[in-house]
């Protein structure tokens, strides 16, 4: 038996960590992996999911919000057919700017809605104007963006100062717009994320790091299945299919036709009703005042 007493003795005040580089290599394949994450979500939300929506809006956005349109005066003028047999109901007189005051407030979401319709096509007609970068330009700006997500991004780094949160910003914004001139002037800004050196204090930092990004990435993966799920992402097959966009047309016209005709039907029924004096409407299902 070999004598113990020829090996020298560790000192107390020096702490082994054997997996502790192992545990830095799954921290940044973790961060790796969540900036790639991260940069999939926001390029489906700011540039796929803007392109679905562009393309869906200028070819049927017209005729769709010509057929809510039509819905909302067709069900306004069933809305004054409804508070005008009330009042005749309880022999009152019909003062019509007070109808018109009722049925504005009871249909002011469908307004918003209308509007806010609207505004999605004014923002796909500015889009469908915008330049296009080229794919080489696009790859670039791509590789730049994950880079400066996965040294600045909150989520992999909680530490993040005020200045590095309004510089990301500035790199979505960027991104967004696919400004590349900008892109390239904060890529060169940004450094590359340091580990802490080898110690107790510095292991469990590391294992508390890897929890809370297993966690992030199973939360954003989630936010994409979301994402994926809903408008206009949910409409891609339908913008890629010339069939698809061909049946949504004829649906969208037969409902467009279908609340002309009830508009006409509810219109004469409030004519009728008044006595025939009061039978000017506009477009929305309106009295005119004169």
């Amino acid at each position: 038996m070999e004598d113990l007493n020829n090996y020298k003795e560790i000192p107390s005040n020096i702490i082994l960590f054997p997996d502790f580089q192992k545990l830095k290599d799954e921290v940044e394949k973790l961060r790796t992996e969540l900036s790639m994450l991260l940069l999939e979500r926001d390029e489906l939300q700011y540039v796929i999911c803007k392109n679905i929506e562009t393309a869906y809006m200028l070819e049927l956005g017209g005729l769709e919000y010509k057929a809510y349109k039509a819905q909302c005066a067709a069900l306004r003028l069933k809305r004054k057919v409804e508070l005008i047999q009330v009042k005749m109901n309880r022999q009152e007189k019909v003062i019509l700017s007070k109808l018109e005051a009722t049925l504005d407030a009871e249909f002011a979401e469908y307004q918003k809605k209308l509007d806010k319709q609207m505004e999605k096509m004014n923002e796909a007609l500015e889009r469908g104007k915008a330049e296009h970068l080229s794919e080489s330009d696009s790859k670039e700006l791509k590789k730049m963006y994950r880079k400066i997500v996965k040294v600045l991004h909150p989520d992999i780094h909680p530490q993040a100062t005020e200045a590095q949160m309004q510089l990301l910003d500035h790199a979505m914004e960027a991104y967004k717009n696919g400004d590349l001139a900008t892109l390239r002037v904060i890529h060169e800004m940004v450094g590359d994320h340091t580990v802490p050196e080898e110690s107790q204090d510095a292991m469990r930092q590391v294992t508390e790091e890897k929890e809370r990004l297993t966690d992030l990435l199973k939360n954003v993966r989630e936010s994409i299945d979301k994402i994926k799920s809903e408008y206009p992402y949910n409409v891609k097959d339908i913008m890629e299919n010339p069939e698809k966009i061909a049946q949504r047309k004829a649906e969208l016209e037969k409902i467009l036709a279908y609340y002309k005709e009830l508009t006409a039907i509810y219109k004469a029924k409030v004519e009728e009703m008044l006595g025939g004096n009061n039978g000017k409407f506009d477009e929305n299902g309106k009295q005119r005042t004169s």
